[in-house]
């Protein structure tokens, strides 16, 4: 009876180390899942803009989510020199319905839809005293409080600078050119060999003709001497 016990002992030790290995992945199946199906925020391709003083500016900012929103939380803040200033905040209950937004600060429109997953905001008569980052936060009720956030560049600048293409023109101008030649000088390459073919088909034909002739010119005369020799 022992050894059934002791037998018994160990596989039920192999079913319970099967059950935890089986729950394990699981879990991490689930957890791979909810990762890669996570909230996550955009500022755009390009998270920075320059700006001249006193202009409006846009302030870009998206969310998305594979297995949707409930109570998604979002803010903007302007990182004051690493003191975070809030400028707005908000909360979605579900997907397709509009937030109340508060607005923290006076020159700031909320201008997002939550039909569009866009949570912008404009900033209006901007000052160099605007210049710095600006973080967009969104946190999803639905995800276990996932939060993500992305921050956006604002440079305020008295007048756009030209760009100078004078380097550009110059590149383009010599590519253009050795593009052109090379055109060029297959055109007359070819031309050249044209050339050169219908000269030796010419030739070849006037060599034929001058065989022609002096064949002829053999054979008339090899009629002529037989018509001039005397009979004996």
């Amino acid at each position: 009876m022992a050894s059934v016990d002791s037998t018994g002992s160990r596989v039920s030790g192999r079913l319970r180390s099967g059950d935890i290995l089986h729950t394990g992945l699981v879990v991490a199946l689930l957890l791979g899942v909810w990762s890669v199906g996570g909230l996550e925020v955009s500022t755009g391709k390009v998270p920075h803009l320059f700006a001249i003083n006193g202009s409006t500016v846009l302030l870009p900012c998206t969310y998305a989510s594979c297995i949707g929103i409930k109570n998604l939380y979002f803010n903007w803040h302007y990182n004051n020199n690493g003191s975070m200033m809030k400028l707005c905040e908000a909360v979605i209950p579900i997907e397709g319905v509009e937030p109340k937004v508060i607005v923290y600060h006076e020159r700031v429109e909320f201008v997002g839809t939550s039909k569009g997953n866009n949570i912008s905001i404009l900033l209006y008569n901007i000052t160099y005293e605007d210049d710095g980052e600006y973080i967009c936060f969104a946190k999803n009720e639905k995800e276990k409080n996932r939060n993500h956030s992305a921050s956006y560049m604002l440079y305020v600048v008295d007048q756009m600078k030209e760009i100078d293409t004078t380097l550009t023109t110059i590149i383009v101008s010599v590519v253009g050119g050795v593009i052109g030649l090379s055109i060029l000088g297959m055109v007359i390459k070819a031309l050249v060999i044209n050339f050169l073919l219908k000269d030796d088909e010419k030739n070849k034909e006037c060599l034929v003709s001058s065989g022609n002739d002096n064949t002829e010119n053999g054979h008339s005369g090899a009629k002529a001497d037989n018509k001039g020799t005397p009979k004996a």
